[in-house]
């Protein structure tokens, strides 16, 4: 859990902190393109913050994480009612691909789903033990479930069908879908570096999906007229 927790770290302030600043000044131009940015930097920021306050082990930056949670949710909520939901797909060019950036989208919920209920799956076994060394419940599952999975799901189907909470939701979901890759890839090195076993999807697979996720989000984002 450790060696995950300083990737994740790390992850936040080599990548979350550029983007939120990047994006935030954008934003502040008047760039649709730095508030789609900036929703998605603070959906990241969110679910990064979620798992540091409910995750890690209670030390001296609890009360951080705490803030640090409120200040994105509250965030991107006032950032979401900033668009114009009425015009907000004229702004998109019609060579979007917007199959594609769907596909993506399902892609990563099938992968979460498939991944996070076959390791619940194995809880069911007679004998089963739940690998819970370091916490009380698989709440990294359960974000990704109940929140992520959804997102992408509900962001694919409403882009197909050109709907304006589908441009929104697919540029929350394609930068959570970036920034999850990168992180567990850099997670997956670290935790190889100190002893912890590591995973060939850990190693092949997610680095493929954040490579799928940064080409997606710049393909997206030029497309904004």
């Amino acid at each position: 859990m450790a060696a995950q927790m300083q990737a994740n770290d790390l992850i936040a302030l080599t990548l979350g902190l550029p983007l939120l600043a990047v994006s935030f000044w954008l934003a502040q131009r008047g760039s649709l393109r730095g508030r789609l940015l900036l929703a998605g930097t603070l959906g990241f920021i969110l679910y990064t913050y979620i798992t540091m306050m409910v995750g890690a082990h209670y030390n001296a930056l609890f009360l951080v994480y705490v803030a640090l949670f409120s200040l994105s949710l509250f965030a991107l909520v006032m950032v979401m009612m900033s668009f114009d939901l009425e015009t907000l797909p004229a702004h998109f060019s019609e060579k979007l691909p917007r199959g594609w950036i769907a596909g993506l989208l399902f892609f990563a919920a099938a992968f979460l789903s498939l991944a996070w209920l076959g390791r619940i799956a194995a809880t069911f076994a007679p004998g089963a033990i739940p690998a819970l060394e370091n916490t009380t419940s698989m709440f990294i599952q359960a974000m990704d479930l109940g929140l992520v999975v959804p997102v992408c799901l509900v962001a694919g189907i409403l882009l197909l069908r050109r709907h304006a909470w589908g441009y929104l939701l697919a540029s929350v979901g394609l930068t959570k879908f970036l920034t999850l890759g990168i992180a567990v890839s850099l997670m997956g090195l670290n935790m190889a570096r100190v002893g912890v076993p590591v995973s060939v999807v850990e190693l092949v697979v997610f680095p493929a999906m954040a490579l799928a996720g940064v080409v997606m989000t710049v393909i997206l984002l030029k497309h904004v007229q």
